[in-house]
């Protein structure tokens, strides 16, 4: 099983996707374009593909002229029916691959915020590992609009289209589900400053917010991340048979 990861941001952590792609054995390629990797030419070399967060987004192509060639990657191992995980930046730039529209500066979320599965998630092979409602960590000011063709799978009222699938394995989470409270501490001592100015007295109140929802966000997200990971795993079985 080899998985290229797409990192957009020096502090990228994988938390639970890593903890799950270790489980399962993976060989992971770390792919870093926003400090000048090459983004592969195809999906050939690998048997899927996740696109983590970053500060950019997703149309913010001045800046950061990697970003249509790793849209149109993203969508090549889609079209190729190999799984694909977008998260947070990676599901907007997910959006944007199948010609959905981004929207800018219009839902800020931070910190844990409750999620909830719409029908089509309670039924949906990697997001009914979650339950009907939980608390997961967010951290964003973009989202967009649910592409042609897509299933919503979470939702809430800051931003609607909080999880999506499209075909048998294509996936974006808007939420960071890979944010453990370990990843969370990361954070925290990185950002400490800018913190503040995006959820004022969130730093003070992190311990007991921690305290109350932690434990069932790292059990979500780790549960989500195996799921997800199962769907590589599916795929490479049927080859073979």
């Amino acid at each position: 099983m080899r998985v290229l990861v797409v990192e957009n941001d020096k502090v990228t952590l994988l938390g639970q996707i890593g903890v799950a792609l270790e489980e399962a054995g993976a060989e992971i390629e770390i792919c870093r374009p926003h400090a000048g990797d090459a983004i592969p030419a195809d999906e050939t070399n690998h048997d899927a593909i996740v696109v983590m967060g970053g500060p950019q987004n997703a149309r913010d192509d001045e800046r950061h002229a990697y970003l249509p060639a790793l849209a149109s990657l993203m969508r090549r191992f889609g079209d190729a029916e190999k799984s694909v995980l977008g998260v947070c930046l990676g599901s907007q730039l997910l959006a944007r691959a199948y010609g959905a529209e981004n929207l800018i500066g219009t839902a800020p979320e931070f910190g844990w915020c409750t999620v909830a599965l719409t029908k089509d998630g309670a039924g949906d092979p990697v997001l009914s590992a979650a339950s009907a409602a939980f608390p997961i960590f967010q951290w964003h000011s973009d989202t967009f609009a649910l592409p042609e063709g897509a299933v919503r799978l979470a939702t809430n009222g800051a931003a609607e289209n909080q999880a999506f699938r499209i075909g048998r394995a294509v996936y974006g989470t808007q939420f960071h589900f890979e944010a453990s409270r370990t990843v969370v501490d990361e954070w925290v001592s990185t950002f400490g400053a800018l913190i503040p100015t995006l959820a004022p007295g969130w730093l003070e109140q992190r311990e007991t917010l921690a305290a109350e929802n932690g434990p069932s966000a790292d059990a979500t997200g780790l549960a989500i991340a195996r799921a997800w990971v199962a769907t590589i795993a599916a795929a490479e079985s049927r080859r073979v048979a």
